[in-house]
């Protein structure tokens, strides 16, 4: 816009004196009359020549400035396509084969390993019998190291259930930086106020907001550091288990009938027992107050036999 603006500046005056050189060298005679006509044409040729000159290198320098704008957007997308900071976490619950589940376990545990990840949890279970059979494991797996593990660990078993998910933290990342560059501003600020400050109370002053200035910087490089960390390492949590054995019915046979008759008797005599051994110091008051009630009622009716016996 400014060399639009500049161009145009430069080609008016130019038009104005060829303009007033034509007007006064016709007015003085310095040319033959015959030949006015003709030098008027080619002075408005000249001119004609000079503003499609100056238009052609407006429109070059239009063009390039919608170059380089377009050219700064794709720019701006891309630094803003490599910058982005994103946590990865993924869910899997895995079915591996009978008798399996710890040699599964152990794979995962390699897997991690060998790409530079880490154990972060680990919790097994055991059947009846005491074998471990099912349990859960979460793994830190390096970035660019995801989808593959996750490729990877599709194979080791039947895939029941996959989620995955992603938070990106680039605009709290990016406040948190600025944040950080004014802190240390002020901070360098207090700083030069303590060593010019001759007065107790006013270095004291500067100390406690200096100090108070410091824990902001250490908090926001730890969420930083926090950010980075989950980023740099994406979050798999594999829960596995084996098929469980399917019970075989007993079926209505005479003996089983018999058997669980004589379990439901048991349970019975069991309930009957308890219940008697609960209420036994209950039943043991009664027995008592009924005993001495027998007792009252027989010496009374003694004594009335003797009475009428005299």
């Amino acid at each position: 816009m400014n060399r639009k603006l500049l161009s145009k500046k430069i080609l008016a005056p130019l038009i104005i004196t060829v303009f007033v050189m034509v007007l006064i060298s016709t007015g003085c005679g310095l040319w033959p009359a015959s030949e006015d006509g003709e030098i008027y044409k080619e002075t408005e040729s000249l001119m004609m020549e000079e503003v499609q000159a100056m238009e052609m290198v407006e429109e070059e320098y239009a063009g390039d400035e919608d170059k380089a704008f377009s050219e700064g957007v794709q720019y701006s997308d891309t630094l803003n396509a490599v910058d982005r900071k994103v946590i990865k976490t993924a869910y899997l619950e895995l079915e591996v084969e009978k008798g399996k589940f710890e040699k599964v376990l152990f794979d995962i545990t390699k897997l991690a390993e060998s790409n530079g990840g880490f154990i972060s949890y680990t919790q097994s279970y055991s059947d009846a019998e005491g074998n471990l059979t099912s349990g859960s494991i979460t793994i830190r797996i390096p970035h660019d190291q995801h989808n593959p593990s996750l490729d990877t660990l599709k194979e080791m078993g039947m895939v029941k259930s996959i989620s995955v998910s992603g938070q990106d933290v680039t605009q709290e990342y990016i406040d948190l930086e600025s944040r950080l560059r004014n802190l240390k501003a002020q901070e360098e600020i207090l700083l030069d106020l303590m060593e010019q400050s001759k007065d107790v109370s006013d270095s004291i002053e500067v100390q406690v907001e200096l100090s108070y200035v410091t824990e902001e910087i250490e908090i926001i490089k730890g969420r930083m550091n926090y950010l980075n960390n989950m980023v740099s390492f994406s979050t798999i949590e594999v829960y596995l288990f084996e098929p469980q054995s399917i019970a075989i019915d007993p079926g209505w046979g005479f003996l089983e009938a018999l058997k669980r008759g004589l379990r439901g008797a048991f349970s019975v005599f069991n309930a009957i027992l308890v219940f008697v051994i609960a209420a036994s110091p209950i039943l043991l008051f009664i027995a008592v107050v009924l005993i001495i009630v027998w007792i009252v009622i027989r010496s009374r009716r003694r004594s009335r036999r003797q009475k009428e016996k005299k």
